[in-house]
């Protein structure tokens, strides 16, 4: 097997979860920057009851910067929050060999109401950042510093292939399709869902890469420098959020 988890358990993940979203959100000009990292190098960093989900005994780190047009209240579709610019650190997790989904090291965003409520609500780690995206000749430049601290970003990344959703047991969606993510719950975790249509990936480039984003996270020394490994761009999604649950460990 190539990765951890099944691909029927993979292919589960994308199914929309029972009952009512919470919010709506629409994800623009995402940029996925991966590097490979020893998986030992991630176990030592993730709470117990997550387990290390590896590509043929690789594990990854990425980035991911976007923006946020839109956000929604789940039922009567009210403003949530002013558009914003948002960014994350993340690897790749499951438990006991289900339920594959995300670990974020951190997140930055614009929103100072976007930072609290997410803070509050779901137990992720996000920090108030000034970021900046600029769209020109098909290319995105983007620059990210966290407010009061050295975790910066700085990239320009474009598409460089068809729109080609990826193809399941591949690389490409082991990285990119994702619809369910992992937080702290004072001794336990949380989990939340989302769920959009395949993103439409594309292939892309990245130049002038450099980021400090890892630095603090107690990443290996070296994690993320230089030009990633893989590239990929998506234009958009329409994503529904739902609300947080406690598991047990």
């Amino acid at each position: 097997m190539a990765s951890d988890v099944s691909d029927d358990e993979r292919m589960r993940a994308r199914e929309r979860p029972a009952g009512r979203r919470a919010m709506r959100q629409i994800w623009q000009h995402l940029g996925f920057l991966h590097w490979p990292v020893a998986r030992d190098a991630i176990a030592r960093r993730l709470p117990p009851g997550l387990d290390v989900d590896a590509f043929e005994g690789t594990a990854y780190v990425g980035i991911v910067p976007f923006t946020i047009p839109l956000t929604r209240t789940g039922r009567l579709g009210a403003p949530m929050a002013p558009a914003f610019h948002e960014i994350n650190l993340r690897t790749y997790v499951h438990r006991g060999g289900r339920d594959p989904g995300v670990w974020f090291f951190s997140l930055d965003a614009t929103s100072r109401l976007a930072v609290a409520g997410a803070r509050l609500a779901y137990g992720l780690p996000y920090f108030h950042a000034a970021i900046t995206l600029e769209e020109g000749g098909g290319a995105v430049d983007y620059r990210s510093r966290r407010r009061g601290s050295p975790a910066a970003f700085a990239a320009r990344y474009q598409p460089a292939g068809p729109v080609a959703p990826a193809a399941p047991g591949s690389l490409e969606f082991f990285l990119a399709e994702r619809y369910l993510l992992y937080s702290r719950s004072g001794s336990g975790l949380c989990t939340a869902r989302v769920h959009h249509a395949p993103y439409p990936l594309q292939v892309a480039a990245a130049a002038d890469v450099e980021q400090t984003l890892t630095n603090g996270a107690g990443l290996p020394p070296g994690t993320g420098v230089g030009p990633p490994a893989l590239v990929h761009y998506a234009r958009a999604v329409d994503v529904d959020i739902f609300s947080p649950r406690r598991v047990a460990i």
